[in-house]
């Protein structure tokens, strides 16, 4: 995220970078408490067979994932590519199943035993996703209602004064529990909100309201970049923002080009910059942002920066995404968010860190400075990122799965006191942006080996 004057809170998401002249807030981001997922390693069930990307060998994960899975996740670097696997079968099928039966649809997850699991509305469709090898649950609800709730809610949301709206940190499609999960502050205004009874299929949590701002932490260096509305060598220092680079991609020309989130970028063709340690102001130029969109019409947070010379000599146009200390894992795919599926983020502020994936659609506010607020709409996961780690990339296994937006972890020092300090409200949950959607809506390819 971009670290920024952006406000943070304990239980709330925000974009984070630094800068406080565009400051920009996202209301939180779905606790992590949502859904409970043990981290259990137990083999997935039989599940038909279907056809999955490539991904590369346990033997060739950079050690420091390696060592982030076993820390965060508890699982051997195997059991973590088949389990990336087995939820993009997953996905396959269960988009497959929606399209062929909508009403009988209530959502896919790989279980807390490692298992797959279908939703399903009816007995009927229950025996068939038997038939077909996965494990089914009955819901009273369907994926397309619980959707077009969260539609109906999201924009009851926008047409509330930023007061009241700025209360209401997030809602999320819970498909373990066939609702909409409506996080709202324990605040005065939040406490009051009456919610609209028109709107079915609504459960209220109570999340801590947030703290004000906090002061941007110092620029640093290795993957990330550094970028300013005006030029770096002259702008205040707190107008100079920080953000992670994504994943490498190409445009429709075949430009190389690299992937980030849109509230990183400050507008006026802004360029980026390798950051000097030493001196801020004699970074490197690396390219400069062409298209950026931050909760536009279709809710994304994007954006899209054209390598120069130099970006492509530093090795931004390779297929590789960098942790810290110079590890590299190579992307081998894309993939879409499963519930349950296990994830891991790239950032220097955290380098690796890994979760899973708690809902596979979330929508919240994001404020700007100016006033303004966007809807932002992506996944939720339980992995940990601090300021300075927006856009920057989000796997599972090795394959590409979404860009990082804001987090209830931003302001911490280190994932190790974001984690004890957010036990009592659930843990760290992440806002990611499925790269899949990302590359839709601007025409790029990921690169893959």
């Amino acid at each position: 995220m971009r670290n920024s004057a952006a406000t943070a809170a304990t239980g709330q998401s925000h974009s984070e970078s630094s800068g406080a002249s565009r400051s920009a807030r996202v209301m939180g981001v779905v606790g992590a408490s949502l859904l409970t997922l043990s981290l259990g390693t137990a083999t997935a069930g039989a599940a038909p067979a279907s056809a999955a990307p490539e991904q590369l060998s346990a033997d060739r994960l950079p050690s420091e994932l390696v060592d982030a899975v076993q820390r965060d996740l508890h699982m051997s670097p195997q059991e973590y590519l088949d389990r990336a696997a087995e939820a993009q079968k997953l996905r396959s099928y269960a988009d497959d199943f929606r399209q062929q039966r909508p009403a009988d649809f209530a959502g896919a997850w790989i279980g807390d035993d490692g298992v797959p699991v279908v939703a399903v509305t009816t007995s009927e469709a229950a025996s068939q996703v038997a038939q077909d090898g996965y494990r089914s649950r009955q819901s009273p609800v369907s994926a397309d209602t619980l959707e077009r709730s969260l539609d109906d809610f999201g924009r009851w949301v926008s047409g509330l004064p930023r007061e009241v709206s700025s209360q209401i940190n997030s809602a999320a499609v819970d498909v373990l529990g066939g609702r909409v999960i409506v996080d709202i502050a324990n605040s005065p205004i939040g406490r009051a909100l009456n919610l609209p009874t028109a709107i079915a299929n609504l459960q209220v949590q109570l999340s801590p309201p947030a703290p004000g701002p906090t002061p941007p932490p110092a620029v640093m260096g290795g993957d990330d970049y550094v970028t300013s509305a005006g030029d770096i060598t002259t702008a205040p220092l707190e107008d100079i923002e920080i953000c992670s680079f994504g994943f490498s991609a190409t445009d429709g020309a075949g430009t190389p080009v690299s992937l980030s989130a849109g509230h990183c970028d400050p507008g006026n063709s802004a360029s980026v910059y390798l950051p000097n340690r030493d001196d801020i102001r004699a970074s490197t130029p690396v390219g400069d942002f062409t298209t950026s969109s931050v909760g536009g019409g279709d809710g994304l947070d994007y954006s899209v920066i054209a390598l120069n010379g130099a970006g492509v000599a530093a090795g931004l146009d390779q297929p590789t995404v960098r942790g810290a200390n110079g590890t590299a894992l190579t992307i081998t795919g894309t993939a879409s968010p499963v519930v349950g599926a296990p994830v891991c983020k790239s950032g220097q502020a955290s380098s690796f860190t890994c979760g899973l994936v708690a809902a596979d659609r979330v929508e919240t506010q994001l404020f700007l400075g100016d006033g303004d607020s966007r809807t932002v709409r992506g996944f939720a996961s339980t992995a940990c990122t601090l300021a300075g780690d927006s856009g920057g990339a989000i796997v599972t296994g090795t394959l590409a799965l979404g860009i990082t937006s804001g987090s209830n972890s931003g302001t911490a020092p280190s994932c190790g006191e974001a984690n004890l300090a957010l036990a009592r409200y659930g843990g760290t949950a992440s806002l990611g942006i499925p790269v899949d959607a990302v590359t839709a809506a601007t025409g790029t390819t990921v690169r893959t080996s």
